[in-house]
């Protein structure tokens, strides 16, 4: 009876240091960092592995060092020509420092949070509309200076800042589509024109090696009615054009000589209404 007090005895005193020696055991991972506090101060940082703690004298705060994306939830936005958009974006971010962001700021993903939405209405509200369309890997960019800038003392890095959606007005909507569609209107119409002069250097080029040599322009008149008979059945008449020019030359003459007759036409009757005023003297 004797040696089984004895061995109780010596059994509680070792049950009660194996307990409070496994309540000090902590395991932190490769991607964590654990913040050390002794009787409420801070005393340094544990890496990854097995740590061991002063039962109720020490104690650890394990801060995650992976990066984490927190989405902004969607902002009211007046820009700078006065169009009230509604954006949201992501915010991506690290923890660099795991000792400054517990000793600087009390909860650092709410902080971190807040201040992207604060700094996204403020660097929004700086630009126009068009700029917010067009520029939006600039103001990713410089949102995400902002941040980080702003979150380096709580021991923070911002890696990265997109904005992922603007939500507009149906107003500006169809205003944008109407203006994206006058763009398209006017582009294709230089187009045309630009197409139109092309064709007018081409067929002016055309022409002058035509005049060259008249068997090329009657070759030309062969196989335009070539690809006209090949649409369908028509009957065609063809005119040699040497027909075509000597009725051409023809009427030019005839046109020559009666303006010729309609001149002495009326000279004579210019005759027959009196006499030179230098005989009426």
């Amino acid at each position: 009876m004797t040696n089984v007090f004895g061995l109780l005895g010596f059994l509680i005193p070792l049950g009660i240091v194996f307990l409070l020696f496994m309540s000090g055991v902590r395991i932190v991972n490769e991607y964590q960092n654990g913040v050390v506090f002794r009787l409420g101060r801070f005393v340094g940082l544990k890496r990854a592995g097995f740590r061991w703690l002063i039962p109720f004298v020490e104690r650890m705060v394990i801060i995650d060092l992976r990066t984490v994306a927190r989405d902004v939830p969607p902002q009211d936005v007046i820009t700078r020509d006065n169009v009230s958009v509604k954006v949201n974006a992501v915010v991506y971010f690290r923890v660099i420092h795991a000792d400054k962001a517990v000793l600087e700021v009390e909860d650092y993903l709410y902080a971190t949070s807040q201040l992207a939405q604060t700094t996204l209405r403020a660097i929004l509200g700086q630009v126009e509309l068009d700029q917010l369309l067009s520029e939006r890997e600039r103001i990713n960019h410089e949102i995400q200076q902002v941040l980080d800038a702003r979150t380096d003392p709580w021991g923070i890095k911002v890696s990265n800042v997109e904005v992922k959606h603007i939500d507009l007005p149906p107003e500006m909507q169809r205003a944008i589509a109407r203006q994206a569609e006058a763009e398209r209107e006017r582009r294709a119409k230089i187009i045309a024109a630009e197409g139109e002069h092309q064709a007018a250097e081409k067929l002016a080029m055309a022409a002058d090696v035509l005049s060259r040599n008249p068997a090329t322009l009657q070759l030309r008149y062969l196989q335009t009615l070539v690809e006209i008979t090949t649409g369908g059945n028509h009957t065609i008449l063809p005119i040699p054009l040497d027909i075509l020019r000597a009725v051409g030359a023809a009427a030019a003459r005839s046109g020559f000589g009666s303006g010729e007759d309609d001149r002495r036409h009326s000279n004579g009757h210019g005759d027959e209404d009196g006499p030179p005023a230098e005989n009426l003297t």
